[in-house]
């Protein structure tokens, strides 16, 4: 039998092991968990395509919108009601999962965000810590 307290732990410790294990590629997933990302930071290279798996196990739907102050900005004054085309910008419906591939070519700080009403204000907040050679 799984332990519920030991699947979240687990599946961080799955994201760091994989980072970077896939030939070049990165893979990391993502859990949205009580309208809380887990885990909150996630580490990949500079330039190289990571492939995230955004997983909702929430009833309600999110969003993950990763990127710059100025992407934020922009998105907190939105009206975008649903997110399909960009890979950066991912609606998850209730209790579903999406695939994105993702590129940062400079490294930094690229905050992930769920945009909702309230759902920033309540810490529904995490770092893509984007790392150079």
């Amino acid at each position: 039998m799984v332990r519920p307290a030991l699947v979240l732990p687990a599946a961080a410790l799955l994201l760091l092991l994989c980072t970077g294990c896939s030939g070049g590629a990165a893979d990391a997933v993502i859990v949205v968990r009580y309208s809380r990302f887990v885990p909150d930071v996630v580490t990949a290279p500079a330039g190289v395509p990571v492939r995230i798996t955004l997983r909702n196990d929430d009833p309600i739907e999110h969003e993950w919108i990763v990127g710059t102050e100025k992407v934020h900005a922009r998105h907190r004054t939105g009206t975008e009601p649903y997110h399909d085309e960009i890979p950066t910008e991912v609606t998850l419906p209730a209790l579903s999962e999406r695939v994105t591939t993702v590129v940062f070519d400079e490294p930094g700080e690229y905050r992930y965000i769920c945009h909702l009403p309230g759902h920033e204000d309540y810490g529904m907040v995490g770092v893509l810590r984007v790392v150079g050679d």
